[in-house]
């Protein structure tokens, strides 16, 4: 099969590797998360399978952080270690030019050696879609439509004041998934903005817990539907339990919007 590059020789001791950074985009519809899989269907075993063919040896990607299966990214970062002795266009062109069309490589650079894509992390932002109403066809797959029932912003925005800042963020982690991890996060910014029949939820801390963002958001949209009041939101963070007053909403809203170092 004729390729547009010629295959670089291995990274050995004469040709050590380098570290690249790159930005990555993607749909999550139809990937399992971006972690790998033994079934090969996360957005991390695509790229590691175009960088073997490229590369002609296995080459462990490492991302800025893991999103569930469905959920997208307009700022996913990741690094990798290897040899390429052209310049980094030609790197950037024969990674983009095999991937499935739902993944973009935006760009590709090379780093500092002790830049790592997920411990250099200071915080990331995350943007939840959603629609006041039924999304049209085209916008379903990445927005949560709240169909016919009505919300009270209000009532939204007010707990949402009570989750900004410093707290205990127990009662935000999806079942099971807060094992060792320091539930207190710092919540930066948690923002509701409208426009016309498209809500965003806007969320930044300097760390998350498995599935918090989406705890979040189902809590928020709870809050408006009249099914918890917002003055509870205190008393349910010092709980430190989830609890059905907590419903986790659906991936498909989700993006990870930007990662910051």
């Amino acid at each position: 099969m004729k390729t547009p590059f010629e295959h670089p020789p291995l990274a050995d001791a004469e040709h050590p590797a380098t570290r690249w950074m790159g930005l990555i985009e993607y749909d999550g519809t139809n990937f399992e998360g971006w972690q790998s899989q033994p079934q090969g269907k996360s957005v991390q075993d695509a790229l590691e399978a175009r960088l073997k063919f490229i590369l002609r040896s296995d080459i462990r990607v490492h991302g800025s952080g893991r999103t569930d299966g469905g959920v997208h990214s307009r700022g996913q970062v990741f690094h990798l270690d290897a040899h390429w002795p052209h310049e980094p266009e030609r790197f950037l062109k024969a990674l983009r030019s095999g991937l499935p069309p739902t993944i973009r490589i935006v760009w590709l650079k090379p780093a500092k050696p002790t830049f790592h894509a997920r411990y250099s992390v200071k915080r990331k932002r995350y943007v939840y879609q959603l629609y006041l109403g039924f999304a049209p066809p085209d916008e379903t797959r990445y927005r949560w439509s709240l169909g016919d029932l009505k919300v009270d912003l209000e009532a939204m925005e007010k707990a949402a004041s009570h989750l900004r800042g410093l707290h205990d963020f127990t009662s935000f982690v999806a079942s099971n998934g807060g094992e060792g991890r320091n539930p207190v996060r710092n919540l930066k910014r948690l923002q509701i903005k409208v426009k016309g029949p498209r809500m965003s939820i806007t969320v930044e801390s300097d760390g998350f817990l498995y599935k918090m963002v989406r705890s979040i958001v189902g809590y928020l949209v709870a809050v408006g539907w009249g099914r918890v009041h917002p003055d509870e939101t205190p008393a349910l963070l010092e709980a430190k339990v989830r609890s059905e007053r907590v419903p986790s909403a659906p991936a498909r809203g989700l993006f990870l919007e930007k990662v910051f170092y």
